[in-house]
């Protein structure tokens, strides 16, 4: 692959370059140099679409403008912060890892690839992107879309979860950098796959600055490349959630600090779907008095391993004392003030509309 490309290098690198330079999307982190800023919108930009992203991203730099307050930032504000965006995990690392430019780099990232590696939630991807972006480090960011551009232009019909190819491509991108603009370069092959190259066989070549270049466009494969091990199937698991409330307050509970969805609060969460006896058990079983039981209706969520298949009931119980592990929140004030997984946001949201309708 690598010496057909180098017959070609600079035809492709000018044509990339020229398109990039007049197309590129105005984006807010592209408006700014400040390495937190890139930071921030490559974090989030992993497993989420750019238009998804935009929002949250506004909010978190005004919300949280530096590292500084975002190693300050307690868990509770920091996950409300992210809500709605998925992969936690995404957003404690990024704390972790400013709690460790606070301590060891004086409060600003670091310039150096090898250095930004050793941050938490910093894979070669972010690195290198961050690195050419915010710092002009000649250094390769290769992510799904570049692979997918690559792959397609070369014809490659090996698996790209295969590490050795993805060298193969890093190597490839870093033959190509035009010189003194690596970041604007790693970022034309990312836009150029985010909206020109899309994956599913779908790609907009009468649009593609590289289709003269492109072998998968010359012999229509575009459909069957890239070539990717299928993912594995997910585990369905079925759950009865009730929303039970005392009134005005909604029954929560905070979930462990590890696994899936830690630190957040959820309403009941039951394994199975369960017959109301069932129901009337844990209510009694946890000390609860119910004075009614509404069905809110299915809902199904996926998260990256598992698929939740939900049933949801409303519990309206006599105002007592929570039962332990659990706490009392605010109806009015849940969402406002509490970190819920978008997974039980239609249950939530159909009780708050019960309520309503029953002036509550």
């Amino acid at each position: 692959m690598a010496k057909s490309m180098s017959k070609q290098n600079s035809d492709i690198q000018a044509a990339l370059m020229a398109w990039y330079d007049g197309n590129a999307r105005t984006l807010p982190w592209r408006d700014s140099r400040d390495p937190y800023r890139i930071w921030v919108s490559e974090i989030m930009l992993q497993q989420t679409q750019v238009k998804t992203a935009l929002p949250y991203y506004e909010r978190f730099v005004e919300m949280l403008p530096d590292a500084k307050s975002l190693a300050e930032a307690d868990e509770a504000r920091l996950l409300k912060l992210w809500e709605g965006l998925g992969y936690y995990s995404r957003v404690r690392n990024m704390q972790k890892a400013a709690r460790m430019i606070m301590e060891e780099h004086g409060g600003r990232l670091p310039r150096s690839y090898e250095l930004l590696l050793k941050l938490p939630g910093i894979g070669e991807y972010s690195a290198g992107a961050i690195a050419s972006i915010a710092f002009g480090v000649a250094v390769p960011a290769v992510d799904g879309n570049v692979m997918r551009v690559f792959s397609r232009i070369f014809g490659s019909m090996k698996d790209i979860a295969d590490l050795a190819v993805k060298k193969a491509f890093r190597e490839i991108s870093m033959s190509l950098q035009p010189p003194g603009r690596p970041g604007d370069f790693n970022q034309a092959l990312m836009e150029l796959g985010a909206v020109v190259c899309l994956p599913n066989g779908a790609p907009h070549c009468e649009s593609c600055p590289l289709a003269g270049f492109c072998i998968a466009f010359r012999d229509g494969t575009s459909g069957s490349i890239p070539v990717k091990t299928p993912k594995a199937k997910r585990k369905t698991e079925k759950r009865t959630i009730l929303v039970i409330c005392a009134g005005e307050k909604v029954l929560l509970r905070k979930r462990d600090n590890k696994g899936l969805l830690a630190g957040m609060s959820e309403p009941v969460n039951l394994e199975g779907w369960l017959p109301e006896s069932r129901i009337d058990g844990f209510l009694s079983e946890s000390g609860l008095k119910k004075i009614s039981l509404k069905e809110l209706g299915k809902s199904r969520h996926m998260f990256t391993h598992i698929v939740w298949e939900m049933e949801g009931y409303e519990a309206q119980v006599q105002d007592q004392e929570a039962p332990d592990g659990y706490f009392w929140a605010e109806a009015e004030a849940l969402e406002a003030d509490h970190a819920i997984p978008s997974a039980y946001k239609t249950f939530i949201r159909h009780q708050h509309k019960h309520q309503q309708k029953a002036g509550r």
